[in-house]
C-alpha cells in the first residue's frame, strides 16, 4: 500500500502532467479561435497568478502537511501563468522573426535572446520576489519548488540553443512559429552533460534529505522536490532519447488546424 511520501510523488506526477495540459489545451483552443484569443486567454487566466502569490505567502511560515501542499501548488500556478503568458506570444519577446541562415553564433544568441526576452526578465523578477520572501521562512517547498523550475527551464532553453538531436514542435503555438528557426539539431552540446548533472545531484540531494529525516511532514515535501527535479532530469533526455511521451497530452487537445512540421515527432515537454 502507498504511503504517504508515495502519494507526494503522485501528486507531483499528475500536477506536472495536468498543469501542462490544460496550459497546452488552453494555448491550442485560442490558436482556433482567431488573432486576439491568445491576449485574451491570458487575461482571463491573470486571476492564476495573485491567487498564487497569496497561496505562496500565506504558506511561509508553517510547516502542516496542506501549507506544504499549497506551498508546492501556489508555486506551480505562478510559474504556469507566466509560461502561459509566454506560450500565448503575450509576454515573449521584441524579436518576432525567423532567424536568418548561416549567421554567426554570436547573432544567433542574440536574436534568439531577443524572442525570449521580456519572459526571461518576468521570470527572473518572480525569481527574486520568490527568494526575498521565501528566503529562511519556515516552510520553504514553495521557494525551492520555483528555484527547480526555474533552473531546469534556463538550462533546457540553453540546451535547444546550442544543439539537441530531437526537438519537439507538435505543440508550438501560432504566435511562437518563429522559434524553430533559433534552435540548434545536433548530436551533443557542452551545456548537456552540465545539466544532466545538476539535476540528478539535485534529485539526489532531495532524496538524501527525504530518508534522513524522521519528520513526516518534511518527508513530504522533500518526496514533492525529488519528484519534480527527477521529472526535469527526465524532460532533458527526452531531447535525446526518442520515448512518446507527447502521447500523454496528445488525446486530450482538439486537433490542429494546420499542422505544425515536428523535428521531433514523439516527444513534448511538460512543465
Amino acid at each position: 500500500m502507498i504511503g504517504p511520501v508515495g502519494i507526494a510523488a503522485l501528486v507531483a506526477l499528475f500536477s506536472w502532467w495536468f498543469f501542462t495540459g490544460a496550459i497546452l489545451l488552453i494555448v491550442r483552443r485560442a490558436d482556433q479561435r482567431g488573432p486576439n484569443a491568445h491576449g485574451i486567454a491570458t487575461l482571463l487566466a491573470l486571476p492564476i497568478l495573485p491567487l498564487g502569490a497569496l497561496g505562496f505567502w500565506t504558506t511561509l511560515e508553517g510547516s502542516s502537511l496542506a501549507q506544504i501542499y499549497l506551498g508546492f501548488l501556489s508555486a506551480l500556478a505562478i510559474w504556469g501563468w507566466i509560461e502561459l503568458a509566454f506560450l500565448t506570444g503575450v509576454i515573449a519577446g521584441p524579436n518576432r522573426n525567423d532567424a536568418p541562415k548561416d549567421i554567426p553564433e554570436w547573432e544567433r544568441f542574440i536574436r534568439a535572446w531577443g524572442t525570449i526576452a521580456y519572459h526571461e526578465m518576468l521570470l527572473l523578477a518572480a525569481l527574486l520576489a520568490v527568494l526575498y520572501f521565501g528566503w529562511g521562512a519556515e516552510n520553504t517547498t514553495g521557494l525551492w519548488t520555483f528555484v527547480i523550475l526555474y533552473f531546469a527551464r534556463i538550462s533546457a532553453k540553453l540546451n535547444l540553443f546550442f544543439g539537441v538531436p530531437r526537438i519537439n514542435l507538435e505543440f508550438l503555438p501560432k504566435p511562437l512559429g518563429h522559434l524553430p528557426s533559433h534552435f540548434k539539431i545536433a548530436q551533443l552540446n557542452w551545456v548537456f552533460p552540465i545539466s544532466i548533472t545538476a539535476l540528478s545531484f539535485a534529485t539526489v540531494c532531495w532524496l538524501d534529505r527525504l530518508y534522513s529525516t524522521g519528520d513526516l511532514t518534511a518527508q513530504i515535501g522533500f518526496s514533492l522536490l525529488a519528484s519534480l527535479s527527477a521529472l526535469a532530469l527526465l524532460e532533458h533526455w527526452l531531447m535525446v532519447l526518442p520515448l512518446p511521451d507527447s502521447k500523454l497530452w496528445r488525446w486530450m487537445l482538439p486537433a490542429p488546424n494546420k499542422k505544425t512540421p515536428d523535428l521531433r515527432p514523439e516527444d513534448a515537454h511538460g512543465l
